[in-house]
């Protein structure tokens, strides 16, 4: 009859499935398993000796067949240490800081440490909300690439024991161990390579003002032109947004007019993929030189000459220095600068044009 059912049928229905999720087997269930008590469990588990090998046989198969897998928490309780650091970026879709998260992980990966890592998307609130965040779940360290200006909210994480690094950029307002390329030098260095090749009317296209790196390349800039004795226009110099539609504005703006600049320099790998693409567009040739390597650029017609930062060597000095911290090291904070190299390609090698 319709709305009913046998016996029968009612006992061939299959059981509702266990819940997937939520419902992880315990050191208990292992040692029911085992046939063992559960302080033998947890000497296993913790690598302590007392346990006979065919115990520890035992026990090991039950932890296999359960998927039993350890909860850390009491150990973090117990030893004040979570085995883990956090990672603070910018942007983690930007190419720089894939090589430099990498070695932060490789690094923390040799001392038995996990890394957990986000972005600031160059937001302060946002990177001050993501340290915060992460100092409450008790990781061990910080290493973070700031985006702003005052550091003074770290101050009570630093003094409860939270070891922190600031990479690429120094910390603000606070004394920190700080991580840097040498922004000033390198963009120096690549002016004066313009310069060697007889440009004088050079421009520079840069990051926000308000970033560190941003201003001491723009310095490196002007104190190129200025040892070479070249007065710097006030049009030749744009900072601001990296976004392709500021970027190429800037760079439309500086190739047109009477006098237009011959030679440009820009001041990270966002503004030079920009740069390379108005350029392709253009018959005259126009001499560059970026901050930072590009991938490809090699293969372009000119290649684009860099001023390269290793961004692995920055993230790997300062995952030894937190740990070196987390190592109980009293060392005053310190500014580690590490040098840039100059890559010729090609397109910082072009004559000015006429």
């Amino acid at each position: 009859m319709t709305g009913q059912r046998t016996v029968a049928e009612t006992a061939r229905r299959p059981e509702r499935p266990e819940p997937r999720y939520g419902n992880r087997p315990t050191m208990k269930d292992v040692a029911a398993r085992a046939g063992v008590g559960l302080k033998t469990v947890s000497r296993v588990v913790n690598g302590e000796p007392g346990v006979t090998p065919d115990t520890e046989r035992r026990v090991q198969e039950a932890i296999e067949a359960l998927g039993f897998r350890r909860n850390d928490s009491a150990r973090v309780l117990r030893k004040g240490r979570t085995a883990s650091i956090g990672l603070v970026l910018e942007d983690l879709a930007d190419p720089f800081y894939g090589p430099l998260s990498r070695a932060v992980e490789e690094v923390a990966r040799a001392h038995g440490a996990l890394l957990i890592n986000g972005s600031s998307a160059e937001d302060p609130d946002r990177e001050q909300e993501l340290v915060l965040a992460l100092c409450a779940r008790r990781v061990d360290g910080l290493v973070i690439i700031p985006a702003g200006d005052d550091h003074r909210y770290l101050e009570p994480e630093i003094a409860a024991g939270v070891a922190t690094v600031f990479v690429d950029r120094p910390a603000g307002k606070i004394d920190a161990d700080v991580v840097l390329s040498d922004s000033f030098g390198g963009a120096r260095d690549g002016v004066a390579h313009l310069i060697a090749h007889g440009h004088r009317r050079i421009g520079f296209i840069g990051d926000q003002p308000r970033i560190h790196t941003a201003i001491e390349r723009l310095r490196g800039y002007r104190a190129a032109m200025e040892d070479a004795g070249i007065p710097v226009a006030e049009e030749w110099m744009s900072l601001g947004a990296t976004d392709p539609d500021r970027v190429g504005q800037a760079t439309k703006t500086m190739l047109s007019g009477p006098d237009p600049v011959t030679a440009i320099f820009a001041g990270n790998n966002r503004v030079t993929v920009t740069v390379v693409r108005v350029l392709a567009g253009r018959s005259r040739p126009v001499a560059l030189v970026g901050f930072d390597d590009i991938e490809l650029a090699d293969l372009l017609q000119p290649g684009v000459t860099v001023v390269a930062q290793d961004a692995a060597q920055l993230g790997r000095t300062a995952a030894e220095r937190l740990f070196r911290q987390l190592d109980g090291a009293s060392d005053a904070p310190e500014r580690i600068e590490l040098p840039t190299r100059l890559i010729t390609r090609g397109s910082g090698e072009l004559p000015p044009a006429g």
